[in-house]
C-alpha cells in the first residue's frame, strides 16, 4: 500500500467529520449565512498567500527538477489562480478589507511555514498535501451532493470540484508517495504525523469560520 493510501486511512474519520460540518452542509445547499463564508474567504486569501510562499520555500529545497517545476506550478496557481477566484467574490460581496489573521488562520500558515523552513524536504511536502487533497475531496463531496440550481457559492465548488484542481492534487500525491518510498522509516513516520496535524488544522479551520472565531 502507498504511504498516501495509508495515511488517509488515518484521517478518514476526520474527513468524514469534516464534510458533515454544518458549513459544509450550507455551503453545498446555498443556504451558508454570508457573513460566515466572507469571514472563511478572507482567512483564505491571507493564508493562500502565506500557503504560496511555503509552496516556493518547498520548491527550492526539492530535490527532483519535475518535482522542482510542479511546486513553482503549484504556488504560482495558488497565488494567481485561487486568489482571483477570491478577489470576484470579495466584488460581489462587498469585501473591501482582509482583516487580519485570526487564530485557526494563524496556527495553520504557521505550522507550515515553520516545517518548511526547519524540518526535511519530506516532511514539508507531506505537511502542505492535506490542503490539496482534502479541498479536491471536499469539492467534489459538496459537488456531487449540491441541491440548489441557484448556490451563490458556486464559482467555489466550481473551482475545487473541477478537472483541472484533481489533477493537480494527484500530481502532489504522486510526488509524496515519490519521496515517501524513498524515505526512511522515522522520516515517512514524520511525514504522515506532518499530514495528520494539518489535516486537524483543516477541520479547525472551517470550524473557525462556521463560529467566527476570532482572537479575543
Amino acid at each position: 500500500m502507498k504511504w498516501s493510501e495509508q495515511t488517509w486511512q488515518e484521517i478518514e474519520g476526520r474527513y468524514q467529520s469534516i464534510t458533515a460540518m454544518p458549513f459544509i452542509t450550507e455551503l453545498s445547499n446555498g443556504s451558508l449565512p454570508q457573513e460566515k463564508f466572507r469571514f472563511y474567504m478572507t482567512q483564505d486569501s491571507l493564508y493562500l498567500e502565506h500557503f504560496g510562499r511555503t509552496l516556493s520555500l518547498i520548491a527550492a529545497k526539492i530535490q527532483d527538477i519535475q518535482d522542482v517545476l510542479a511546486f513553482m506550478r503549484f504556488a504560482e496557481n495558488t497565488i494567481v489562480v485561487e486568489n482571483a477566484l477570491h478577489e470576484l467574490y470579495f466584488k460581489d460581496f462587498g469585501v473591501t478589507d482582509k482583516g487580519i489573521l485570526e487564530p485557526a488562520c494563524h496556527h495553520y500558515i504557521h505550522f507550515l511555514r515553520s516545517t518548511a523552513s526547519f524540518d526535511p524536504v519530506e516532511v514539508a511536502v507531506a505537511a502542505v498535501l492535506p490542503c490539496f487533497w482534502i479541498y479536491k475531496e471536499v469539492g467534489e463531496y459538496i459537488y456531487n451532493n449540491q441541491k440548489s440550481t441557484s448556490n451563490p457559492y458556486q464559482k467555489w465548488i466550481d473551482t475545487y470540484g473541477g478537472d483541472e484542481f484533481s489533477i493537480a492534487v494527484q500530481q502532489a500525491i504522486d510526488i509524496s508517495d515519490k519521496i515517501a518510498e524513498r524515505a526512511t522509516p522515522e522520516i515517512r513516520k514524520r511525514m504522515t504525523e506532518a499530514f495528520v496535524m494539518s489535516s486537524r488544522m483543516e477541520f479547525h479551520f472551517w470550524e473557525a469560520a462556521y463560529e467566527l472565531k476570532t482572537w479575543k
